[in-house]
């Protein structure tokens, strides 16, 4: 199940991006959520969200972890280091 799950995530990604094109509220404004809201303003507002929860999912699952590993016990570089290094 562990090899499905980058797969899996990949064909939500792609189902999110067809998702995306609205099409189908491009020309109403109606119904009126909460009695002010465009439906495709909340549409999209609530995309957003879900889009947020799919980050979520791929940061969790489909993070390259051996980069991370080999960056824990690496030495600083003057970019990553916090104080400004002194002329000399």
């Amino acid at each position: 199940m562990k090899k499905k799950i980058p797969f899996i995530l990949a064909l939500v990604v792609l189902v999110f991006y067809g998702l995306h094109q609205d099409f189908w509220f491009w020309r109403q404004a109606d119904p009126l959520i909460l009695g002010f809201i465009p439906i495709g303003l909340s549409y999209h507002a609530l995309y957003s969200l879900a889009v947020a929860g799919l980050m979520w999912l791929l940061v969790r699952y489909c993070w390259p972890g051996h980069l991370e590993e080999a960056s824990d016990g690496a030495e600083p570089t003057p970019s990553t280091r916090s104080e400004k290094p002194t002329p000399s």
